[in-house]
């Protein structure tokens, strides 16, 4: 039994095969920071003395070198430094990585190569080295620019600190992403709004506007602090889709907004369910294959994680696990990043990126449209209005049965 459909070969039920293997991307996880945040469940760790920067390196290097083989003649259309807080890695240890990569695995010309940035460890000298390694798009993690605010998240910085870094960063790169967090222990929505305001006074290129969630884990999870309501939330919400569509910004994702042009291409990456390689401590990766999608993760300790990998062969120790996604389960991993997206997708991406057909997805969308989570317009698929606001209910509807 064989068809084509939208760029998709199909052979027997229940495998698939794709046409055609999707952009890939590549993400770095630097897992350091000077103090771990009471809301985050990222898997970062607390500095404690000397980083091991070239030990690090090194295992990243070798890591690497160990996925080469399943993406031989493929290139790289963007790299992503995150953390923790990359940032704490000198200028000399980010250029010897980039460095190391571009010799291994070809990047696209003008390739997006992004670092995550504190505030609390901005320093002028080092983004002007970050930018002379190959960075060229920053992303300063703000949260706010009100001090309460930071003290109550736990933040190293205070808002002055936060104006001088996103001035740094717009001196030494044309591309900067500020993120920023509404729905904060004893926040209004004037407040939430202010902080947009203050951001948009500086004019970056992309904004982040992410709702604080409690997630388990987290010392938050444990000492629950007392949040607005979720009306208030939607309301702080609501005003900034207002405010930065105001001012000319693309609302192009859920919690993503940037000027024309802008977009952060790594992100959309992961959004329209395409590869990345995963390297770093707890990193997790997406690789597709002709007949598969398969998924790899990364031991989440420093140090074991640069044991296994300078000890394994080729960096293969470093894995600590490697599987095919159940075609099953694919419907759900592609709606649960491509509805993500205001636009929502073309109908051939579904089949362009699972090897699906898209009546795989049939009865959740049926169930979507009917619920008014969903709309259709011509060729494409897009959340609703409600569906954005109730993002979560009309991802289950893709669940895969028992």
């Amino acid at each position: 039994m064989a068809g084509a459909v939208a760029g998709v070969a199909l052979s027997l039920p229940g495998t698939l095969r794709l046409a055609a293997l999707p952009p890939l991307a590549v993400y770095v996880h630097l897992p350091w920071c000077v103090r771990k945040c009471p809301y985050c469940d990222f898997n970062s760790h607390e500095r404690k003395g000397e980083l091991p920067e070239d030990d690090y390196v090194d295992a990243l290097i070798a890591d690497l070198e160990g996925l080469l083989p399943s993406v031989w003649g493929r290139r790289a259309t963007s790299v992503f430094l995150g953390g923790g807080t990359p940032s704490l890695f000198a200028p000399r240890s980010i250029d010897r990585l980039l460095s190391a990569l571009r010799a291994r695995l070809p990047l696209e010309p003008e390739a997006e190569v992004t670092l995550e940035a504190n505030p609390g460890t901005a320093e002028a000298g080092r983004f002007a080295g970050y930018r002379s390694a190959g960075v060229n798009r920053l992303s300063l993690g703000v949260q706010s620019f009100d001090d309460r605010m930071l003290a109550a998240l736990g933040r190293i910085h205070g808002a002055d600190e936060a104006q001088r870094a996103i001035e740094m960063g717009l001196r030494h790169f044309d591309n900067v992403n500020v993120d920023l967090m509404y729905g904060l222990p004893g926040q209004t929505p004037s407040m939430a709004r202010s902080d947009i305001d203050e951001a948009l006074r500086w004019g970056p290129s992309h904004v982040s506007a992410y709702q604080l969630t409690i997630e388990t884990n987290t010392v938050f999870y444990r000492k629950r602090p007392e949040l607005p309501e979720h009306d208030l939330c939607a309301d702080m919400q609501l005003a900034a889709e207002e405010a930065l569509g105001g001012a000319g910004y693309e609302h192009y994702e859920t919690s993503a907004f940037a000027r024309a042009g802008r977009r952060s291409r790594h992100n959309l990456n992961y959004w329209q369910f395409g590869d990345y390689l995963g390297l770093g401590a707890g990193a997790h990766g997406k690789i597709s294959f002709a007949d598969r999608i398969t998924r790899h993760a990364r031991a989440r300790q420093p140090r074991e994680y640069m044991e296994a990998a300078l000890r394994g062969t080729a960096g293969r120790g470093s894995l600590t696990e490697e599987q095919t996604v159940a075609t099953r389960e694919l419907p759900f991993e592609f709606m649960l990043n491509a509805l993500r997206l205001v636009e929502g997708f073309p109908v051939e991406l579904f089949g362009a990126r699972t090897g699906l057909p898209l009546s795989a997805a049939q009865a959740g969308l049926a169930a979507a449209e009917r619920q008014g989570l969903i709309e259709r317009a011509g060729f494409r698929i897009r959340p609703s209005e409600r569906g954005r606001l109730f993002l979560n209910e009309l991802l289950a509807l893709f669940l895969p049965g028992p």
